[in-house]
């Protein structure tokens, strides 16, 4: 009965869900543009009738933090929002956690419309932000939206997070944190193609500098090339990738080729082409296993690269140095017999009459700190396409938005319980 109540309460007002989601696509909230998006959330929130506090994360005092990590120190401007509802007591709270922010949108010829247009067409709803993750966002807010309309009384506490930073390693998860927001349990509505993710990898980006010796290119041989010495870092790099992911028997990983990838995403080297390269540099990320610590996986990479040393005579006199920067992940698991993944699968197959896929993430996400620093076991499953994220011609299903709301609002009704 409460079922079909949440069914056609969503189907009822499914234009007002497509709006909201258009007008949070169309506001670009890329890094350090995230406030007018969040003046949608908020208008949103307060409709819905929960108490919205808004605040500008303390860029000091998180960097205070051992897992901060953000390319920036000040958010002036950038605002995170938490909206409460207050259950009647005695019941399990739960966070509902979605990030506002979005990866700028690339080179703007690969798009067949503009970037933040939030068009519709045969059931799809284009622009930056769509599946990664605004539309989970919507999914979210429509879950609420029809528990307070239907006046459904729920014991415990609902804490809805739209926060900032996500893409840049999670400074706004971590604000809400340590502003004391946590709960017996979190979903998280990251696109997963409405898979079940219990476990995510965690990830840290790393500099390696590689040393040459400079020459005329004329006579190139009286030098030593830094760009082909790379190339050899990054071959022995491919090893330590192969053996890392050897080790992992989960079956959770069995349909993720490489589950913890070690990427060479950013290559600078060289000042002029008739000269030797005496120096490159090379950026990348690596993968943490959800098992294994972050410092763990900082030191396998370190020791390896100093194995270098073996291969090449040249790596002994001038060592590659190794520099960690810029954006981390943290990793986190909940065990599979955890209450809430009972409840999440069985608000699943009621909704869509089959059992869920329940897999490990191929990427981080803001699980891992609000499951390690929040106690608060956290959970990924949303509605968006994994392959989408990122893209260019980034899309979302809208029916999987409106099946993901009725998913969760069910989950938070069977979790929170109901006041008879």
């Amino acid at each position: 009965m409460l079922r079909e109540q949440i069914h056609h309460w969503l189907q009822h007002n499914r234009d007002h869900g497509i709006e909201l989601l258009q007008k949070l696509v169309q506001a670009n909230s890329t890094q350090g543009n995230e406030q007018y998006a969040q003046t949608i959330v908020i208008e949103k929130l307060r409709k819905i009738g929960l108490k919205v506090e808004v605040w500008e994360p303390d860029g000091k005092f998180l960097a205070t933090h051992p897992y901060f990590a953000s390319p920036r120190k000040d958010f002036k401007g950038s605002p995170n929002v938490v909206g409460i509802l207050k259950g009647t007591g005695e019941g399990r709270s739960i966070i509902l956690n979605g990030h506002i922010d979005v990866v700028p949108e690339g080179d703007i010829a690969q798009w067949d419309h503009q970037p933040y247009s939030g068009k519709v067409i045969a059931g799809k709803l284009y622009g930056r932000g769509a599946t990664d993750m605004k539309g989970g966002n919507v999914s979210l807010l429509l879950a609420l939206s029809a528990i307070r309309a239907l006046g459904i009384p729920l014991k415990g506490d609902v804490i809805f997070q739209s926060v900032i930073e996500e893409e840049s390693g999670g400074a706004g998860t971590l604000a809400a944190i340590l502003k004391g927001y946590k709960a017996d349990a979190a979903i998280i509505p990251e696109p997963t193609n409405m898979k079940i993710f219990p476990k995510q990898q965690g990830s840290m980006w790393f500099r390696l500098t590689v040393k040459g010796r400079s020459a005329h290119g004329g006579t190139r041989y009286e030098g030593v090339c830094a760009i082909e010495k790379a190339m050899l870092v990054v071959e022995h790099i491919r090893e330590l990738e192969k053996r890392r992911n050897e080790r992992i028997h989960d079956p959770l990983y069995e349909k993720i080729p490489i589950p913890i990838p070690i990427n060479i995403g950013k290559v600078v080297g060289g000042d002029w082409p008739s000269s030797v390269a005496d120096l490159v540099k090379l950026e990348g990320r690596m993968g943490i296993s959800p098992d294994e610590t972050m410092n763990h996986a900082k030191m396998e990479l370190e020791t390896w690269i100093k194995e270098l040393k073996n291969i090449d005579q040249w790596f002994n006199d001038f060592p590659v140095s190794i520099e960690w920067f810029g954006a981390r992940w943290v990793p986190g698991a909940v065990d599979l017999s955890h209450e809430m993944i009972k409840t999440l699968s069985a608000s699943y197959s009621e909704v869509i009459g089959k059992e869920p896929v329940i897999e490990a993430s191929p990427w981080g996400t803001d699980g891992g700190l609000l499951t390690q620093a929040g106690s608060t076991p956290t959970i990924v499953f949303g509605p968006g396409v994994t392959e989408k994220a990122h893209f260019p011609n980034e899309y979302i299903e809208l029916d999987k938005v409106f099946e993901a709301a009725e998913i969760i609002a069910l989950t938070v009704v069977d979790w929170c319980g109901v006041e008879r």
